[in-house]
């Protein structure tokens, strides 16, 4: 598992393409969804001390790309929709959902892709978990090496404050959803 700061660093570097495809105020806002999942397949973490199942190890159905797509669906938009948290007068509800729904998987998926290159053997990861039961072991960086985790965190502050303070993004073909 890498530090925290490590899965807020690189949902922060998977929401830098919002930047070139919407303008400033939709940006921050996939940036911000990304940071609520960014750390969410660690709740194993935490149901381990509740419930006994062997799904809930560290590293176990949390920690899949398939569950982070449900929760991001069915789970997390349904609920900001319900809420009216991310309601829109001038977006359609689907482009809404889609736009939602990415961000929570961008920030999910990155937490799962991070974990695989510093898990080692013994913490392997069944990222397709159940279309494939297969473990993955990638372990390039060590998961607790400070230098990787600051140098990712201040990369991404660095980038996403350059990118707020531009003015204007070189891109005509950005989606415009302001």
């Amino acid at each position: 598992m890498v530090e925290p700061i490590g899965h807020v660093a690189t949902a922060l570097l998977f929401a830098v393409p919002a930047w070139f495809l919407w303008g400033r105020r939709p940006a921050v806002t996939f940036t911000v969804l990304t940071q609520v999942t960014s750390v969410l397949p660690d709740v194993d973490i935490y149901l381990r001390e509740y419930f006994s199942h062997p799904l809930l190890q560290h590293h176990g159905i949390t920690h899949t790309i398939p569950f982070m797509l449900v929760v991001g669906a069915r789970v997390l938009t349904p609920f900001l929709n319900a809420n009216r948290l991310i309601h829109s007068d001038s977006i359609t509800p689907s482009t809404t959902f889609v736009f939602t729904t990415g961000a929570f998987w961008a920030g999910g998926i990155s937490h799962v892709l991070v974990d695989l290159l510093s898990a080692a053997p013994d913490t392997a990861i069944a990222p397709l978990w159940p279309l494939y039961r297969g473990d993955v072991i990638v372990n390039i960086v060590a998961y607790d090496s400070t230098s990787v985790n600051l140098g990712l965190i201040l990369t991404a502050v660095v980038l996403h404050v350059g990118l707020y303070r531009a003015e204007r993004y070189p891109y005509e073909t950005r989606w415009g959803i302001d």
